[in-house]
């Protein structure tokens, strides 16, 4: 007979529809799903046993939730950081004894760039960009923060990131080039952010992206292959920032404009950090305690940043191809003794279909928009079909998308993700479009070139470039 498991699901959009996916499909266990959802995920309603919304993911409803299903529920595991940051992991195993995969509150290091930037200092000095603190009470008046501030911009050469330090407090990131080209526009966005507490300047790195995941038990971390994120709205890199419209992954373990030994020395790095962290508390770190943004720059990688989660869109790379179990990967971490992860020699790509009004695409190509789709149903039945012909190297997972009565609608934002998976990242990528290209209604877009052939040469060309300036 086979053994009944009882999982809690803390969940934001697609991240976690394809965990509890993975979930779901486990051969050795009758898998019963707890959902504390953002929204009526109409995928996540259809797989969970007990669902439940809780629009802001408040930590005591998460744990009132899982409190009256404890007696089920044989752990939990958490996708999005807020409900991290809050300290979920401590108040539920405390009140309901149920483990929980993340890591604890203290260990949530997306909370403060500031304190990410002095942990790297400290271990890996030689990836950390050249940065500097700006603290509120150290300038008395406006004219003060902009001389302080100007003189760092004359060592950076203007090349500067500006960042606030807690997550969503003032106007977010800013980088020059992209969101301002004078040193006026720069300060503009610098104070309305230091208004609202530390901020940090670091240098703009010139280079390619890779996250780097890793799943923890605490004592030992297990490296998942590399993805490369679109973090940008629209084609060719332009728009402003979200939260990614797509990722893709190569059969390997690499992307492929990096080296095996780029990627030897990304884990050299991460597996530094990680020593000297978890002397600490070895079972803090339960999770993805790693999600980082390197950029490679020819010499060496650097630290964009790191996230205690798993990534969104990279982890939706990686789950559908899993070799082994996820509910038996899950229990490895729990029981602290996760040493290997079988993956599918596959590639895999992902994109998602979005809102008009996400990543400013209404006010950018109005003339792109379905006037008359705006705020209607949206249909994934054409979508969901495609497993006939494609079989398991298709996945649609409904993210900022809810259930009323029998129709879903697209919220605000990331509204459906489509996984391919195929020989090469080509081949990924044409199963990953046909699914988008079947989902009607909401006037949903798309970027049309993740993982495009183009994008990807460019991508090699400009690190042969920067790997000759060495």
């Amino acid at each position: 007979m086979v053994e009944r498991v009882g999982i809690l699901v803390v969940s934001y959009g697609a991240r976690e529809t394809a965990m509890i996916d993975a979930f779901t499909r486990s051969q050795n266990y009758n898998v019963e799903v707890y959902v504390a959802d953002k929204q009526r995920n109409p995928f996540n309603v259809k797989k969970a046993t007990q669902h439940v919304v809780i629009p802001d993911l408040n930590v005591e409803d998460i744990c009132k939730f899982a409190e009256a299903h404890k007696d089920r529920i044989d752990f939990g595991i958490v996708g999005p950081e807020k409900p991290i940051i809050e300290d979920v992991r401590d108040v539920v195993e405390k009140h309901t004894s149920i483990p929980m995969i993340c890591p604890t509150r203290k260990y949530a290091i997306e909370a403060s760039k500031v304190q990410q930037r002095l942990l790297f200092e400290e271990t890996v000095p030689e990836v950390n960009p050249r940065f500097k603190i700006f603290k509120p009470e150290d300038y008395k008046t406006r004219g003060e923060a902009q001389k302080a501030l100007y003189k760092w911009l004359d060592e950076l050469e203007n090349l500067a990131v500006v960042k606030p330090d807690k997550p969503a407090a003032g106007k977010g990131v800013g980088v020059w080039g992209d969101h301002f080209k004078t040193r006026e526009q720069l300060f503009e966005h610098f104070w309305e952010n230091l208004k609202h507490g530390v901020v940090i300047v670091e240098e703009k790195i010139d280079g390619e992206e890779s996250s780097f995941q890793a799943f923890c038990d605490g004592k030992h971390i297990v490296s998942l292959p590399e993805t490369r994120d679109y973090k940008r709205a629209f084609d060719g890199d332009k728009g402003p920032n979200t939260g990614g419209m797509g990722s893709y992954k190569d059969s390997g373990e690499v992307l492929p404009f990096m080296t095996k030994a780029d990627r030897k020395k990304e884990v050299e790095i991460v597996n530094r950090v990680f020593e000297k962290w978890k002397a600490s508390d070895n079972q803090a770190l339960r999770g993805i305690p790693f999600y980082v943004a390197f950029m490679h720059t020819g010499k060496q990688p650097k630290i964009l940043e790191n996230n205690s989660r798993p990534g969104d869109p990279e982890i939706i790379n990686i789950l559908p191809i899993l070799k082994d179990d996820f509910v038996d990967v899950c229990f490895k971490i729990v029981e602290g003794n996760l040493t290997s992860i079988k993956i599918e020699k596959a590639a895999t790509v992902v994109t998602y279909k979005v809102p008009p009004n996400y990543g400013g695409f209404e006010e950018a190509y109005p003339e792109q928009v379905n006037k008359a789709e705006v705020d209607t149903p949206v249909d994934l039945t054409e979508a969901y079909e495609l497993n006939r012909k494609h079989g398991d190297k298709i996945r649609v997972y409904p993210a900022s998308m809810e259930l009323r009565n029998s129709q879903v609608y697209a919220l605000k934002s990331r509204a459906v993700a489509v996984v391919g998976i195929g020989e090469s990242i080509e081949a990924a990528r044409k199963i990953s479009l046909e699914g988008i290209n079947a989902i009607k209604g909401g006037a949903l877009w798309y970027r049309t070139d993740i993982a495009s052939k183009q994008h990807i040469e460019k991508s090699i060309r400009h690190m042969e470039e920067l790997r000759k300036r060495k």
